[in-house]
């Protein structure tokens, strides 16, 4: 069991070591190939009946998973740490893992009905996973009227994945006016151009509002944060890591949060 040091309103990054391998790294200059085998079969027929369109059968694309394996005693003592340690196994991969800060953002509205995708971390510490959006996008307004969501960061290259679950809450302004500060100005004129999520008639719509206010605020003055626009915290209850393992019994353990305190508990799952 261990806790977490008490939460203060301060932003803080947990130091992440470049060049050094963690106890549960492994040497990934090799990425696997996940295409599928030459014998796979084109699909014909559908087992239940349907039609499907020509091309590769998914049925047949498998892979063997064996680059390395997770034990409890390779952990280390918060989630916080541990996703650091395998976060920079996956920045450090190489092409294998182009954006190692991808993950996939999955939310609901408040009758249930989910929507996902793919987001960017923009920072993590003992308190949660961060990212930015528009408030008025679809993530945006689902996490206010139900907030809850949970963010999965698929390494392929590395056969691992990480899944956080939990409550999400708005940044502070300051916060978010930090990041948006240090967004290349191309960014921070899209973020004002965007109303995300919503439908336009075409991409001329949106290119000439960029370029309207790339005009009111021409290169040298400072582009200010959109009052709709801000960051989102994934506060989580269990931080599950998942290594792939030989005949699909791979290993998966996940940080709990106990429910009335601070104090994690590590838990092993079936897979």
């Amino acid at each position: 069991m261990a806790s977490l040091p008490p939460s203060d309103a301060s932003p803080r990054r947990t130091a992440v070591p470049t060049g050094t391998a963690s106890p549960a790294s492994t040497d990934f200059s090799a990425s696997t190939d996940f295409s599928a085998s030459a014998d796979s079969p084109a699909r014909t027929d559908s087992p239940a009946g349907g039609d499907f369109p020509d091309g590769p059968d998914p049925a047949g694309q498998r892979q063997s998973y064996h680059t390395g394996r997770l034990e409890p005693e390779q952990l280390a003592a918060t989630w916080v740490d541990q996703f650091a340690r395998w976060f920079a196994d996956a920045s450090t991969a190489g092409a294998g893992v182009p954006e190692a800060n991808a993950a996939v953002f999955a939310t609901a509205s408040a009758d249930g009905r989910p929507s996902a995708r793919t987001v960017l971390l923009k920072g993590f510490d003992h308190r949660g996973f961060v990212i930015y959006t528009n408030y008025t996008s679809r993530k945006g307004r689902e996490s206010a009227e139900n907030p809850f969501g949970s963010l999965v960061f698929p390494w392929y290259a590395l056969e691992r994945q990480v899944v956080a679950i939990g409550a999400v809450e708005r940044v502070s302004r300051t916060e978010t006016e930090h990041y948006f500060a240090s967004r290349p100005r191309g960014s921070q004129l899209g973020a004002w151009a965007s109303h995300q999520s919503q439908i336009i008639e075409s991409r001329d719509v949106l290119d000439a509002r960029a370029a309207e206010l790339a005009a009111r605020w021409p290169a040298g003055t400072p582009v200010p944060t959109p009052p709709f626009w801000g960051g989102l915290r994934l506060v989580p209850d269990t931080v599950e890591f998942w290594q792939g393992r030989t005949n699909r019994l791979h290993d998966r353990l996940r940080y709990r949060r106990a429910s009335t305190t601070d104090r994690w508990a590590v838990e092993r799952l079936s897979p």
